[in-house]
């Protein structure tokens, strides 16, 4: 019999691609949950072809008996809806910055915002499986990683636990995305005749990702810059991330130690020394791809990472939590 999961945010774009992994998954029935008071519960999504929407409320879970609730909806929203569904049986599944810190204070301080949720920021689980994996299954709550930290975690941090970068020197990431990161809502800055035919950087310095970045790879913030660009395509993350290498002697060395760390996981293609991914290559997947290139002249490496963030990044991600939480293979749904 299969699984009934909920989804709460189906109308924007990661809540979208959500529905569209979730529809194909073998084990689960999702079931369309609307939280706006001010949306019609009769107004189904374009092709959906399940069950009637039904309203947000934990009765609704009990009703429907949902193993999991997905919230594909800003932090404010997922605070104020995350303890009910939690104390309703469910479990939770949120891809806001919610619950992903750790802390109230972190969360004041890159979030702009006081915590609503205490108890269950304590509790919350960090969803980044090739880092995490262990804690996953037996979690309440689990807060999906954000894409940008995502792709920045899987490229830095083998090299990090391998001693293979010096960290004195500085690591830089520039990282470019696709406007469907800035979310459905329209703002003047994603507007089309602000982002066609334009490139540009912004939360330069104090981009909300950057400490879940420090949280997973055990950097100092004073030892990464990050700046993320927003480029004028739909979908899709790229960094290249600049370092100094330690004790490295090429590209190879620092491949080996990618495809050891990464041997058993499915969703992590590491490239042969000296060739680097691009966006088409993981576009619609759940898949991270790594290249590298090293000077070994000069010391200089660069790492080029790529993902897309409404799949590794966003949706695909939580379906994978779902997996291990449920007791799924991890690839179901996903390949």
């Amino acid at each position: 019999m299969s699984s009934r999961v909920g989804v709460v945010g189906f109308r924007g774009y990661s809540g979208a691609e959500l529905v569209r992994i979730l529809e194909r998954h073998p084990q689960v029935q999702p079931v369309l949950m609307e939280h706006r008071s001010d949306s019609d519960t009769g107004a189904q999504p374009l092709n959906w072809k399940g069950p009637q929407v039904i309203r947000c409320t934990p009765e609704a879970v009990q009703k429907e008996s949902l193993a999991v609730v997905f919230l594909a909806t800003p932090a404010e929203v997922s605070m104020e809806l995350a303890p009910g569904f939690l104390d309703a049986g469910a479990r939770v599944v949120d891809l806001s910055g919610a619950f992903r810190l750790g802390t109230p204070e972190a969360y004041k301080r890159w979030y702009g915002a006081e915590h609503t949720s205490l108890k269950w920021l304590a509790e919350a689980v960090y969803g980044l499986p090739e880092f995490c994996r262990q804690r996953i299954p037996t979690a309440r709550l689990v807060a999906n990683p954000g894409c940008y930290p995502t792709a920045a975690n899987l490229a830095l941090r083998p090299l990090l636990e391998a001693d293979a970068i010096d960290r004195t020197a500085g690591i830089v990431c520039d990282a470019k995305s696709g406007v469907s990161g800035a979310g459905r809502k329209p703002t003047m800055k994603t507007s089309f005749c602000e982002v066609a035919d334009n490139f540009s950087a912004y939360a330069v310095l104090n981009h909300r990702h950057v400490p879940e970045v420090l949280m997973t790879s055990g950097l100092e913030e004073h030892e990464f810059s990050f700046t993320a660009q927003l480029i004028p395509i739909d979908r899709g993350i790229l960094e290249t991330i600049y370092f100094r290498g330690k004790q490295v002697r090429s590209a190879e060395d620092l491949i080996s130690i990618y495809l050891e760390r990464y041997k058993a996981e499915p969703f992590l293609r590491i490239y042969p020394a000296g060739q680097v991914p691009d966006l088409h290559a993981v576009a619609r997947t759940n898949f991270c791809d790594i290249g590298v290139v090293y000077d070994s002249a000069s010391g200089r490496g660069v790492v080029v990472v790529a993902i897309d963030n409404l799949t590794k990044g966003a949706a695909g991600m939580a379906v994978q939590n779902m997996n291990l939480m449920l007791g799924f293979a991890e690839t179901e749904g996903l390949l």
